[in-house]
Parts: C-alpha cells; structure tokens; sequence
C-alpha cells in the first residue's frame, strides 16, 4: 500500500484565478479541444470527438496534414491515359522487409513485377513503365507467403504478397537511391507501381551497437552517425553558436552504414551541424538535409547547432555531485512512492520570492528559502517522495533566447473584469510567441530545454540541470522526467525542428500503407518496432539516468511504444550500479499513459506498452476509471455529468443524466470502480459489487465492457483525479457541482477527491497546485495559454480575498 500523503493542512485558498466565465478560442487543433464552457449549467457545449475516449492529447498540434490525406498531385507530361500512375512514386506501399523480401499488396497472376533504382532520382513513370532506372531487377512471386519473422515485425502487413530479391543483388548500394516498384501486365504495360518502405532491411543489414554522437578521448573528438541510406555526409564546425563562416568542414567516412571521423581535442566546446545527402521520399529528390546529431548533448540558443559538450568533464559538475547517489531520499519499495507534477515555468515564473533573473528556470530550485522550495519541503515532509517535471529536453513552440519573447502585463489583466473577453485577446496575440509551452513537442530528446536555462548557449543547460535534480534530492524529493519517444515536432528535409527524418527519411517515424507519416499521437508519430528507433530510446533514457541522476520516467502516450521496448529500457535502467554507473537503476521507477488506439490499437503493430499489456511488467500505467468514477463522465463526455464527488444524484446541477433510477445505476458503478481503484486496479481482488454479489476487479466492467481492472501489483497502477491535461481539479469541481453550494462545500469536495488518491494502493499522483485549489479559469487545454492562465502561487496568504471573488 502507498504511503499515506497527508495535504489536509494545504488543502485552504485558491490560486486566486479570475474566471472567464465567456467562451475561449481555440488555441490548439489537438484531438479533444473543447471550447471553454461557462459555469451555467444549462449551457450548450460543443466537444469535438477524441480519437479515443480515454486519451487527452497533450501535445501542441502541429498543422500538418493527417495520415489519411492524399498528396498534392505532381504536374507531368504523362498523357491522360497515365493519370492514375502519375503519383504513384508519392506513394511508399511496398515494404522491403529483409535482404531477400519485399511485401507488396498486390496481385501480377499473368505478368511481371520489377524493382527499380536511380541514384540520382531520375525515375518518372507513364503507362509504358517506370523509366531513368540505373538498375532493374526482376522479382518473382513467392507462393509461400511472407515468413512468420516477418509477420511478427510488421503485423499489419501479414496479408501481402512476397516477391522475392534475387541473391547477389547489391542491396547495401541499392538503398542509397531512389528505389520504386512496377507490376506490368502480360502486355507488357504498367498496372501499378510504387516506391519503398525501408525499416524491415535497414534493419536486419545495418543494426547496430557502436558508438554514436560524440566521443571524447584525451587528445581527440569522434563523431559517429548512423545515416546507412545517405550517399554522404559532411560535419561543419563552428567556433561560435550562432552566425559565421564554419572554420572548416569535414567529410565523414561509412562503414557499413556508420559514418565517422576522428577530430582535433579542440573541437571540444564548438558547434557542428551535419550535411547529409540523401534520397527523401517526401520531396522525390537527392536533398542535401542539414542536421543536429540525433545524439546531441548540447545545442546553440537557436537550437541549429550541436555543441561538443563532455557530459564527463569536471567543469560541468556541480559540487558534491559524484555522490549524489549516496545522498538521495531513500525509497524502501516502489509502493511507497508519491507523485507531484509540476511544469518547471510554472513553478516559480510568479514566484517574487525568487530573484528576477531565476523565474521560470531550472535555478529556482536552487533557492533554498523561496516560497516555492518551502511549499515543496513541507510537501516532502508530509509524505511526497517524486517530483514530475513535464518536458525539460529540447522542444519546439518557446524560443530559447529570452530577448525574442513577447508578454502581457499580468497588472493589466488582473484589473479587467472576470467575464471580459480582452484577457484571451491579448493572451492569444503573442502566445507562439511567449516564453510558455509545455512541452510536448519534441525536437532533440536528450538535450535540456535552453529556455530554462540562465544561458542557452554554451554549457549552462546541463550545469543548471543538474544543480536542480541536486537540489530537489536535498529536499527529500526525487525527479521524474516526462519523456516524449512516441513523436517528434518536426519531418521532412527542410523542417527546422525535422532531425531523424533529415538523416534517416523514412526510417524513425511510423507510417501508414500508403507510405505516409502516421498523426494519431497528434504529430509524426515514431516507430519504437525498428532496431535502432528502439535503441535511441534505450540510450537517451540512460543518458539521464546516469549523467543527470534523475529518478524516474513518465512516458508520454506509452501506447504507442511497443512493449519490448519498455521491458528493455526498464532492464536497462535496472542495471545500473553506484559502483559502475553512480546510479542505483534499481531505484528507477518508470510509468506512462497505457492509451490503446490509433493505428497500434489491439497490437497492430506489435504487441504495445497498453494497460492490459503491461500486467505483470510492474511498469505503471494511469488510471482512467477512478478518475472518471470520482469526477464524471470522461474528458470528453458532456462536460457537467456528474460523478461520485461531484454530486451525483444527490446535489443535481441541471444536467439531464436521465431517470433517477438510471442516475442511481450510475452512481452504483461509480462507486464499484472506486473501490477497484481504491485496491489499485488489481484484477484479481475480490470485493462485493453494488448488486451484492462477490466478484474481481477484473469482473467490473467500464461503460463499453472494459474491464475495470487490469493490474497483478499495486505499482502497476497510477492513481490520480486530475493532472496537466483537462480542468484542474478546483476548475472541474467548481464546473460540474451546482451554482449555489459554498466555498467551503467546494474545499470539501476537493479534500475528499485527493484524499481518496492518497489514501488507497497504488501509487497517487498529484497536479500541482490541487492542494491549494488552483485554477486556470476552466482552460482544459492550457498548453500554450502563457504564465498568466496557468500561474500559480504558493505565497497564499492574500488570496482569500481574491477567492470570494470567484463565487
């Protein structure tokens, strides 16, 4: 059982917000977005459908099309009779998927099916075939079908037919060009044709376990990059981080797939940007695609360039940082630990009792004597053990250079009535260009986010990051990092924030049968499936575990990253020794969002890091049932159905739940799955159900007969009434209860919903802020709102007044 976490004692004002009490704009085209509803609760609401019922995006949508769209058409010379072939190279819908194999669905009874190759991209297609091929190779059916090592990879193309490669074909030189393709009829002309999904033989002839990134010997610099499929690639060297001539550019040498070169001790400290060449299927051209090192440690404060930064160098280690592990709060079992999430902006941007020049940064946790550090000691002290920080590596949508950032007077704000729609138009004038995202957006995921730093250039990201994990360790607290492997911001050859697609097109990021990048976690959605994907991950994990000795990890829509990649990395974190690494893996706890859908949905791509996949891994994964059963409905169900601590049945808000008897029925399973929740989701514990009778936690079931239970142990459960996505608590409660009940009825309702999430199994995560009643004015999509809708303020003493205000 957790430890309990006693917060009564904070539970007293809140955060003092002004509600808009009108309909916000929307911000964020993320699946789910609601229009910020009033508090009268005959309202009409307008709630777009989510891609799934349980899933709340928490990444900012980029523009780009959806998987499903089709391409733009090409203007050619074809003549009419080739319009339905004059796209087809757009298309990737065969699958290369071992030296021998490639997977095509499709059906040549009578004629003949080729694969084609142009190292210069010359090839063109018209009803006679597939023309400016350097290399032409006849492939034959397989009658056998694809083998079963093939089918396990790539389930969802079990169905294809095998065309088999013949030996001696150069398939190392041939995945250096543009490849497609053709089936031709007994007549000789083209049925059908295609270009190549790669992932399946970049895999099994180039998987690799060497060095990548940069490493550092006493006299020299070596840089390593995987790019098998690039025709060359080049290091630019730069003194500076931004502007200036390179001081010399260098070329890198390939061995099987591996591109290096051994450099001066100087290089140490400068930047470098790699210029690789390379066929991208998105733009059917060579593209000569200029990069950071996918491995990166460091960047410039415009995040163009990779700093050559010694994670092992002295100089960058705060003082008594080699024993930190020595020093850490001790955790006896997993099942002790309490969660806190907190965004590191947040924490202290309105913080006056922190230095202006440390607001809103890593440093702010540094300062002992602050309002805030001294909310979190009393935290730590009555029983928090984990602190949750939302995304600190590098991310797109905040610049990191503090003198590019625009802002609204918060004075000016405050003084503007609660209901007047002035507030939402300054804030949505400069909110891309403000100082606040939350992160979920990736770019690079191993480097800190610079706008949290002092200085983003230079070494001040990793000193300062590390000075904060030191900081929050001596206070009794340990770190969890959210990571976010399941997408990248960024793709194609020319994006500024597309890395991996840049070196390796087509290869990181997961794509649907047409060839085209998958959306469903809102953006270029990531192929954990492949080798080296999976690799990234693993050693970007280890990465700050052991040079940043941080605690635990959040995976950020953990659906979609296959199961064996989680088992891996929790294997790998596991391992790590204070006698080798200065880590105790042992100690590492790592959870994330068990969502099904999409296109992984039910193992589509293999079997994936869900809920009821993750039994028995004793990886936690959160809790959606008791959320709902407390609250009511779901994030995107009628926003004023009621549930246990809301008012169901007994304190009616207007919303029309049906009859009183299907309001008890509703009520009935609300409680069942609270106390299912209550004995941390445990499949197998038994308990006696609203109709009396003797049944599992597995027996309960959802609203779409789910079951209710999915869990073999308590820490495979993550228990929690609110966090970053959707209403804060105080918001919810005060959305869904009726008009008239009191302040204090509100602070009630707010103490028993936290109460039951600290107070039963499984491990209870807190939203920062629930135990001092924050609001964010009913922003259920607050990511990119700025400081002043997600503020909140531990110095509490002058909000009492500001909350008679709200009601």
């Amino acid at each position: 059982m957790s430890s309990p976490l006693f917060l009564s004692s904070a539970f007293s004002t809140a955060n003092g917000h002004l509600p808009l009490l009108s309909p916000r704009p929307a911000t964020c085209p993320s699946p789910g977005f609601a229009s910020k509803p009033t508090l009268a609760p005959t309202a009409t609401f307008f709630y777009r459908e989510s891609v799934h019922p349980r899933f709340r995006c928490c990444c900012c949508c980029s523009s780009s099309s959806s998987s499903s769209s089709m391409p733009l058409e090409l203007s050619t010379s074809a003549s009419d009779q080739d319009d339905d072939l004059g796209d087809s190279l757009l298309y990737s819908r065969a699958y290369w998927v071992s030296e021998s194999i490639i997977a095509w669905n499709v059906d040549v009874p009578d004629g003949s099916c080729y694969l084609y190759a142009s190292r210069t991209a010359a090839l063109s297609i018209s009803y006679g075939g597939i023309q400016g091929a350097d290399v032409e190779i006849e492939l034959q059916e397989d009658k056998g079908g694809l083998p079963a090592n093939v089918i396990e990879k790539f389930p969802h193309i079990r169905d294809y037919k095998a065309f088999k490669v013949p030996a001696g074909s150069d398939a190392k030189l041939l995945l250096k060009c543009q490849l497609a393709v053709g089936t031709y009829n007994s007549d000789r002309k083209c049925s059908d044709a295609t270009g190549l999904q790669l992932p399946g033989i970049l895999d099994e002839l180039f998987s690799y376990d060497g060095p990548l990134g940069a490493l550092y010997a006493e006299e020299t610099v070596s840089l390593y990059l995987w790019a098998p499929t690039a025709q060359s690639v080049s290091a630019c060297i730069y003194r500076d981080p931004l502007g200036g001539n390179p001081l010399e550019v260098v070329q890198l040498k390939e061995n099987d797939g591996v591109w290096s070169i051994k450099g001066p001790k100087s290089w140490e400290g400068c930047y470098y940007v790699y210029e690789v060449s390379v066929y991208h299927p998105s733009a059917l051209q060579i593209e000569k695609c200029y990069a950071n090192d996918p491995y990166a440690r460091g960047l410039s404060s415009d995040g163009r360039r990779t700093l050559l930064v010694n994670l092992d160098s002295d100089t960058l280690k705060p003082e008594g940082w080699d024993k930190l592990v020595y020093e850490k709060p001790d955790i006896l079992s997993f099942s002790d630990i309490s969660i806190y999430e907190l965004h590191v902006r947040d924490f202290s941007v309105s913080d006056h009792t922190v230095h202006p020049d440390f607001r809103g940064g890593y440093l702010a946790f540094t300062l002992q004597n602050s309002a805030g550090v001294s909310h979190l000691k009393k935290l730590s002290n009555a029983g928090l053990t984990h602190v949750h920080l939302l995304p600190t590596f590098q991310f797109a949508g905040v610049d990191d250079r503090k003198e590019n950032w625009k802002s609204v007077d918060a004075e000016v704000l405050e003084k503007l009535p609660p209901d007047s729609t002035e507030q939402q138009a300054q804030i949505t004038a400069i909110q891309n260009d403000d100082g606040y995202n939350w992160g979920y957006n990736p770019v690079l995921w191993g480097v800190p986010k610079g706008s949290y730093a002092s200085n983003p250039n230079g070494s001040c990201r990793t000193i300062e990051f590390r000075r904060m994990v030191q900081a929050l360790n001596h206070i009794g607290l340990h770190v969890v990092l959210d990571v976010v492997y399941n997408h990248l911001q960024g793709s194609g050859p020319f994006d500024d924030n597309s890395v991996l697609d840049k070196v390796v097109p087509g290869y990181y990021l997961r794509r649907n049968s047409d060839g085209f990048i998958e959306h469903s976690t809102c953006m270029n959605n990531t192929a954990s499936e492949h080798y080296m994907v999976e690799r990234l991950i693993i050693d970007d994990l280890l990465c700050w575990a052991v040079n940043y000795k941080v605690d635990g990890f959040r995976f950020d829509l953990m659906g979609h990253i296959m199961k064996s990649t989680m088992m891996k990395a929790k294997h790998a974190l596991h391992s790590l020794t204070k006698e080798i690494h200065g880590v105790d893996g042992s100690s590492i706890y790592i959870y994330g969002e068990g969502w099904d859908f999409g296109e992984v949905a039910k193992n589509g791509r293999g079997v994936n890091a869900s809920q009821f996949n993750l039994s028995g891994t004793g990886i936690g994964s959160f809790n959606d049932r008791i959320r709902d059963a407390m609250l009511g409905g779901s994030p995107f169900g009628p926003p004023l159905q009621q549930g246990f601590v809301t008012g169901l049945l007994l304190q009616p808000n207007g919303h029309d739940h049906g009859t009183k008897a299907v309001e008890e029925q509703m009520l009935a399973a609300a409680k069942d799955h609270i106390q299912v929740g209550l004995a941390a989701n445990l499949r197998d514990f038994q308990l006696t159900n609203s109709e009396g009778n003797k049944v599992k936690g597995s027996e309960v079931k959802t609203y779409d007969g789910t079951p209710v239970a999915y869990a073999l142990c308590p820490t495979e459960t993550i228990s929690y009434v609110s966090a970053h996505d959707n209403e804060t608590l105080f918001d919810v409660v005060s959305l869904k209860t009726p008009m008239g009940i009191s302040v204090d009825e509100r602070c009630r309702i707010n103490h028993l919903a936290t109460s039951i999430i600290a107070l039963g199994q499984g491990i209870p995560f807190f939203h920062c802020g629930d135990e001092i009643l924050r609001s964010k004015s009913l922003d259920r999509d607050s990511y990119n709102s700025g400081d002043w809708l997600n503020r909140f303020e531990f110095a509490c003493q002058h909000l009492q007044d500001r909350l008679q205000l709200q009601f």
